[in-house]
């Protein structure tokens, strides 16, 4: 290989974090007490990202609203974005749920619930008493726009955002120069993410190297059934599912999946989707989904449209009932699916945020044990990964899906993006020489 050539992968973003996801399982297998104590690598990233998110999220949702000129528009895609992403939900669940019952990777495991140390979920399920149905509609509205924008709360930000873009599109032309400096604002804060992404790397290695540090590869092994039954159907509905899905809009998975083949990376040594929103929203628009589909889309994705977390949610919920010798009926089964049909909703790509909707969702049943999550504790940060990686790509996807629906995807040019791999500044394509990763 010649030097040019070792140069110029070397250069790229997916090379480099995935140098630094396998120097993360090194250190962490070789050294866990350093793997442990190199979290903050991790935490920083993601801080850095959650920085960003708030402002980025107002600005696209405004401007991709504003930008339509039609309120009536904007319903119909926000609609039909609703609908898909219920569409989609319910599959994964369903999924997950025929997988888990084939497999059965909990049975024969004979675990007492009543003699379950629940103290080390505590912080979960005190989370979850706060997640009832009425507390999700009443959190949607912040106590302060302020608030909200401190706090970082998505939901709260995208309904404040739409009411904003909404009143914006009633004032005409007189709002044009706004929402013009929003837009400018807009690829301005894309340039500071080109800038925090030079320490993704070593936010992966940080991440990565805590996780084998503070599980380890071998207590893992012991659950490992269920880890290789969640991976598996989170491939499963990637390939076929939103394989379909991409062959219905006239493109390829595998040629979208190579296109974002950072991201994807980057979410698997964080385990969170956040990470990569940012770039998200410039890549879906760079490869010709209209910019007004993706600015709605998109973030909205990110808190109603959690594939991977759907998934995870009946696997893990049935192999809990599994493990504890709960006998489960067809009928209480389906008010499980039900049930995280909402409880699934809101996780916003934060990681973590699957295990408290999973011990909303048992509180709620009063029929599993939520003690029984404590099975789930150590190996939860790795399924993670497999959720947010299917989240990732499962929101990808829908966007394309919608735009597609919309007749606002630009397929030849898709098709050449895919195929050209060009890299992304602020304002678009340009020769891969100059852009970092």
């Amino acid at each position: 290989m010649n030097v040019s050539l070792i140069k110029k992968v070397g250069s790229k973003l997916y090379f480099q974090v995935l140098v630094g996801i396998i120097a993360g399982i090194i250190l962490g297998y070789v050294n866990p007490k350093l793997g442990i104590e190199l979290k903050p690598l991790g935490d920083l990233f993601i801080k850095l990202i959650r920085m960003l998110l708030a402002p980025i999220i107002f600005a696209s949702v405004v401007v991709g609203i504003a930008r339509m000129g039609n309120i009536r528009e904007a319903g119909r895609v926000g609609l039909k974005a609703i609908l898909y992403f219920e569409v989609l939900s319910t599959l994964a669940l369903v999924i997950g749920m025929v997988v888990i019952n084939i497999l059965k990777p909990g049975v024969g495991m004979n675990i007492d619930a009543s003699q379950i140390d629940t103290t080390s979920i505590t912080s979960y399920t005190t989370a979850a008493q706060h997640s009832t149905l009425t507390e999700f509609f009443m959190n949607l509205v912040p106590n302060s726009v302020v608030g909200a924008f401190a706090q970082g709360e998505m939901l709260q930000i995208i309904l404040f955002s739409i009411l904003f873009a909404i009143a914006l599109t009633h004032m005409g032309g007189k709002a044009t120069p706004l929402v013009d400096i929003l837009d400018l604002f807009l690829h301005g804060m894309f340039g500071v993410v080109r800038i925090v992404m030079y320490v993704a790397p070593i936010g992966a290695f940080g991440a990565i190297a805590f996780t084998i540090g503070r599980y380890g590869i071998g207590t893992l092994a012991s659950f490992g059934q269920l880890m290789v039954a969640v991976y598996a159907t989170c491939l499963l509905f990637v390939v076929f599912v939103l394989g379909a899905v991409m062959r219905l809009c006239g493109l390829s998975l595998w040629s979208f999946l190579k296109y974002i083949k950072d991201e994807i990376l980057i979410v698997f040594g964080c385990a969170s989707t956040e990470a990569v929103l940012p770039r998200m929203l410039m890549k879906m628009e760079t490869m010709g989904c209209e910019k007004s589909v993706v600015g709605l889309v998109l973030p909205t994705g990110y808190a109603f449209n959690a594939d991977g977390t759907a998934i995870y949610l009946t696997m893990a919920a049935i192999f809990v009932a599994q493990a504890t010798n709960v006998n489960l009926t067809v009928w209480d089964q389906l008010v499980i699916l039900g049930v995280m049909l909402l409880t699934s909703k809101g996780s916003a790509g934060v990681a973590g945020a699957g295990f408290v909707a999973l011990a909303a969702t048992l509180a709620s049943m009063h029929k599993i044990p939520v003690s029984g999550l404590v099975l789930l504790l150590g190996i939860d940060r790795i399924l993670n990964e497999a959720r947010a990686v299917t989240n990732l790509i499962g929101n990808g996807v829908a966007t394309i899906a919608i735009a597609r629906w919309e007749g606002r995807l630009d397929v030849p040019l898709a098709a050449k993006v895919f195929a050209d791999g060009p890299a992304m500044t602020v304002s678009g394509p340009v020769d891969a020489e100059n852009i970092p990763g």
